[in-house]
């Protein structure tokens, strides 16, 4: 089957796809009504599919839309894998969790974020203690968030990041603006003040889906960082946790870390993986991000920049509003064959990877 017919345009197709996929590869099917609707008026879900005995130790969770409008990859890759066989005759006591769309509201109306602004990837934290600090994006707010898209301002913010980066480095410049920040509620990259519909959400599965197991692997897949097509294996381990050892023995020495410095994404705060690690406890869990690279890193900056400007400023219906949802739709999913097909046989590998790491795991410790 030609690679581009697994992906969707839409998010209302991309959820006809999986379910229909998901359906014919004989899943057990559960949907979790968002309770707002998408642009054109339709609602919105976040679908659960699992394959394999229900009283499985050992499970793969796979993940999609945790940054919205990066689902047309994931949802794509999930369709793909479901269609493929790739998730039948599963080793006995291993069982697939496909979560497709965990931020639908982000995914069907063309953003990174959640419904409150909010990105998913940094919104798991302790909001009843002291939040993350970033003062070096308070110092940044302006340039980061402009408050017009003028080529006089959009250059003066360009120039301050630009010399921020000179003076600091370019990674310093990353995690100051993407490491995550929880007190700019108008801003990109904002954490939230509160766990948001789609975290509670994925408490939930957490709970429901995967209670019993004792080895849980999951892949979360990210675009918008790194080559063009290629799909880098990102966790937040130190290179010293014997579950960074794990997942170098299963997928082996491209493993990256943002806490060693050799990954292209900065360290963040509030991730997914911490959440699902403190959700699965005593289980243990390896978690990686499955991250393929489109844009160059300023053009995708740029595209969230925008986007964050016109829901707060301007108008989506005008001819402005559909040009900055062509640019972020463009940053994190490239409409091009050859990106597609790149990330199909990068993701089909990981997973199978995942699949015999985990088939040979026996009992609850990762050592």
């Amino acid at each position: 089957m030609d690679p581009q017919t697994h992906f969707s345009p839409t998010f209302g197709e991309a959820r006809q796809k999986f379910l229909a996929a998901a359906d014919a590869a004989g899943a057990r099917l559960r949907a979790i009504p968002h309770p707002l609707a998408g642009p054109d008026g339709s609602p919105l879900a976040t679908d659960v599919a699992v394959l394999g005995p229900p009283e499985a130790t050992r499970r793969l969770v796979l993940i999609s839309a945790t940054h919205g409008v990066e689902g047309h990859c994931g949802s794509g890759v999930q369709v793909a894998l479901l269609r493929s066989g790739a998730l039948n005759d599963l080793p006995t006591d291993l069982a697939v969790v496909l979560v497709h769309a965990i931020n639908p509201h982000g995914f069907a109306w063309t953003r990174r974020v959640t419904e409150d602004n909010v990105d998913l990837n940094r919104n798991f934290v302790d909001f009843s203690g002291p939040l993350p600090e970033n003062p070096a994006y308070d110092l940044l707010f302006d340039a980061i968030n402009p408050p017009s898209l003028s080529p006089e301002i959009m250059a003066a913010a360009r120039e301050t990041l630009r010399a921020y980066s000179s003076a600091n480095g370019a990674m310093a410049m990353q995690a100051a603006v993407s490491s995550g920040q929880y007190r700019h509620a108008d801003g990109v990259w904002y954490g939230g003040s509160q766990p948001t519909w789609s975290r509670l959400t994925l408490e939930e599965i957490a709970r429901r889906e995967l209670a019993g197991a004792t080895s849980v692997a999951a892949i979360d897949f990210h675009t918008g960082l790194g080559p063009f097509g290629y799909g880098e294996i990102i966790t937040e381990l130190a290179p010293d946790d014997p579950l960074f050892a794990l997942a170098q023995a299963w997928y082996g020495d491209g493993v990256t870390s943002t806490v060693s410095g050799n990954s292209t994404s900065a360290r963040l705060t509030g991730t997914m993986d911490g959440g699902l690690a403190r959700a699965l406890a005593p289980a243990w869990l390896s978690y990686v991000a499955l991250e393929f690279g489109t844009r160059p890193t300023s053009v995708v900056l740029d595209a969230v920049r925008q986007d964050n400007w016109l829901h707060l400023h301007g108008d989506l219906a005008s001819e402005q509003g559909k040009a900055i949802k062509a640019l972020i739709r463009d940053a994190f999913y490239p409409d091009e064959d050859a990106w597609r097909t790149a990330v199909l046989e990068r993701a089909s590998a990981v997973v199978s990877r995942a699949l015999q790491g985990l088939a040979s795991r026996v009992g609850s410790s990762a050592a």
